[in-house]
């Protein structure tokens, strides 16, 4: 006998429990040391807030098998980009509210991509990498991939053809956030992969000046 696939209402209801169990709150009203659960919902509302909407974004990207989300073209207030390299995704903020979310592939053992508090310093929509590439002949073939121009050496008859990293914003050095190929861990010489629709949706939310945070 075949087995059926979770029912509507049974996701639903795992996704509710998800939601109480990782934000630790009680169904039920109680104290703590004296203190009410209205007082503690007070005390905690805004961190919850953030950490429920992180989860119920995540929650329904696992029914799209996707952990995408976007809710900033209705939301006003400043930009702000924090990139977690642990978890391996990318938040945007606005007026310090969560609005949106994508998976990211980073730097690899190597090319770590570097912890700190930068800013955009630069946004370019059709930018190609001038390191990274393929060596192509004069009909456009490709004859040698995935080169670094800097190590390995042109083959006679051919050019220099840079990877595509389109929706380019730099954060420091050669690194940036643009599109690219996310294999489910970090894979990149240090920039932040995105999907290309996540790509295109933090390029034009985020002017140059916009705060970005990496957290290991």
């Amino acid at each position: 006998m075949k087995s059926h696939p979770l029912s509507t209402a049974s996701r639903a209801a795992a996704a509710v429990f998800a939601l109480f169990a990782v934000s630790n709150c009680s169904l039920q009203p109680s104290t703590y040391d004296g203190e009410s659960f209205g007082d503690r919902l007070a005390r905690y509302g805004h961190e919850g807030f953030q950490n429920a909407r992180k989860v119920t974004g995540r929650v329904s990207g696992w029914f799209r098998r996707d952990p995408s989300f976007w809710y900033a073209d209705q939301m006003p207030g400043r930009p702000a980009i924090e990139i977690q390299l642990g978890e391996q995704m990318v938040y945007l903020y606005k007026g310090g509210q969560l609005a949106g979310g994508s998976p990211i592939s980073s730097g690899r053992e190597g090319y770590s991509t570097r912890p700190g508090s930068y800013r955009i310093i630069e946004k370019d929509i059709g930018h190609k990498s001038s390191i990274y590439g393929d060596y192509e002949d004069r009909y456009g073939r490709v004859v040698m991939q995935n080169i670094n121009n800097q190590v390995d050496p042109r083959p006679p008859d051919t050019r220099f053809e840079g990877a595509k990293m389109y929706y380019f914003m730099r954060i420091y050095g050669g690194v940036g956030m643009h599109q690219g190929y996310l294999p489910g861990y970090p894979a990149s010489h240090g920039c932040i992969r995105l999907p290309g629709n996540m790509a295109e949706k933090f390029f034009r939310a985020t002017p140059v000046g916009t705060p970005v945070k990496i957290v290991p």
